[in-house]
């Protein structure tokens, strides 16, 4: 802690960036330490085919256990996308064992919470437990998530407010412009299924169809068990076992999904009365098990903070435009802005690509987006819920969850030819959609002719 006071400005300017220099070279020497230490405190073995992943954190007051469902949106069909999202949904609901009042009783006891979701490359179910109470906590979470009572009026709710989601996606130009990005982006891949569902398919969804789906997922070939917080991996066993151990094994197989076809650049526009245009370019971009991926990061990392400086710093044309990147197994990247004058905007950030990959960038400048993602990385960090993510995201799609650890080491080794390699691969023949006024866009521009 500094306690003393600078009154001359450029003095204390110049302070200030020394403390922040000092604390990135501290915590990166932390963190370094920290990296080759991180995975004695991560187990794994097997139950009976399903995997599980422990990471003991010590002292930690909270307990993240988390089921994750493999597939995503490659397990469901047209005719009934969204069904994993309601029944995870309908599921924390309550159990045969434990019913909605009781449920909710006892989490609050407890001080525990559980939910689920799905996603376009796994569903989750979830819980966040005190580390006293976990013994009851799991207790109730395992019941849950194999005898899940499906109740009627459970399910009558959740369906409900799913659909009104659905609904009122396209009453704000954000959401709608994802939904639209989503449709022309995902069109015929598997991505396509939201996994969200639509009105139509959710509507058409019923108890019984949760029911006999909820029993194909419960096998443990297409399950992951991932839990972090302040317990031993071989008291967990016994639970584990007592409690998972008799589901059927199944013969779930991992399928390899395409990549997204971006063989020719595009624009898609959707006429809207709105003061402003919604724009986004989307990109291809390697998954988190590819040598690229991290590359490609700090690429993206840097676009970001040139097309902000250039777009709204000097010009002023646009309030928030971005670059930025997914982490899906067919992956993603983008950049976006809102503007009166797309087509400006657009040229510039364009320019900005194109820069990219004919300019080699600064060492400083990668050095200082490394020290931005140590920032970020361990502010992402800091629950066991996030770890138990992390550790999850990289075990279904990148590689094995070792690879979680080596995020920073690979960051640091990037060269700037190297981000010169990967925004050309990558950062060609954008996807572009627009909701706005289709007379504000210049299709030339867009199409860089």
């Amino acid at each position: 802690m500094y306690l003393f006071k600078i009154q001359n400005p450029k003095f204390k300017t110049a302070v200030c960036c020394l403390l922040l220099i000092f604390a990135y070279f501290e915590a990166d020497a932390q963190f370094s330490a920290k990296a080759d230490t991180q995975a004695k405190f991560v187990t794994e073995f097997d139950i009976n085919g399903l995997k599980v992943i422990v990471k003991k954190r010590a002292s930690s007051p909270t307990v993240s256990a988390n089921i994750f469902f493999r597939g995503g949106v490659g397990n469901v069909t047209k005719e009934n996308a969204g069904i994993e999202n309601l029944l995870l949904n309908v599921a924390s609901e309550g159990s045969k064992k434990f019913s909605r009042p009781i449920l909710r009783k006892e989490l609050s006891k407890t001080g525990s919470q559980i939910g689920g979701g799905a996603s376009l490359d796994y569903s989750v179910l979830s819980l966040a437990s005190t580390r006293q109470n976990f013994e009851r906590s799991w207790e109730i979470f395992t019941d849950i998530a194999m005898n899940p009572a499906f109740a009627t009026e459970d399910f009558g709710r959740i369906k409900e407010l799913i659909l009104t989601g659905l609904q009122s996606q396209n009453d704000d130009p954000e959401g709608y412009l994802q939904v639209l990005k989503d449709k022309t982006v995902f069109e015929n891949h598997p991505y396509a299924n939201s996994p969200s569902g639509s009105v139509e398919t959710v509507s058409a969804l019923d108890i019984d169809k949760l029911r006999l789906y909820h029993k194909g997922m419960m096998q443990t070939s297409g399950m992951l068990l991932v839990i972090v917080g302040d317990v031993d991996a071989n008291d967990l066993k016994a639970k584990i076992t007592k409690s998972f151990g008799t589901l059927p094994r199944g013969n779930y197989k991992e399928k390899s999904l395409p990549q997204i076809n971006f063989s020719t650049p595009t624009v898609s526009i959707t006429p809207r009365d709105l003061p402003t245009n919604y724009i986004q370019g989307e990109f291809s971009a390697p998954n988190p098990s590819n040598p690229d991926y991290y590359a490609m990061r700090v690429a993206t990392k840097i676009l970001q903070g040139r097309v902000f400086e250039e777009v709204r710093v000097r010009r002023n044309l646009s309030y928030a435009p971005n670059a930025d990147m997914n982490e899906l197994s067919a992956n993603t990247g983008n950049i976006y802005v809102t503007a009166v004058d797309a087509n400006q905007s657009i040229g510039i950030m364009l320019n900005e690509i194109k820069r990219l990959q004919a300019e080699s960038v600064d060492e400083s400048e990668i050095s200082g987006v490394a020290g931005g993602f140590l920032t970020t990385y361990f502010i992402g960090q800091e629950t066991n819920s996030a770890q138990a993510a992390e550790l999850a995201r990289y075990e279904l799609i990148g590689g094995g969850w070792q690879n979680s650890l080596n995020f920073l080491d690979e960051v640091k080794k990037i060269t700037p030819e190297k981000v010169k390699t990967v925004s050309a691969k990558y950062m060609k023949n954008l996807k572009f959609i627009v909701l706005g006024n289709p007379a504000a866009v210049n299709q030339d521009i867009f199409l860089q002719k």
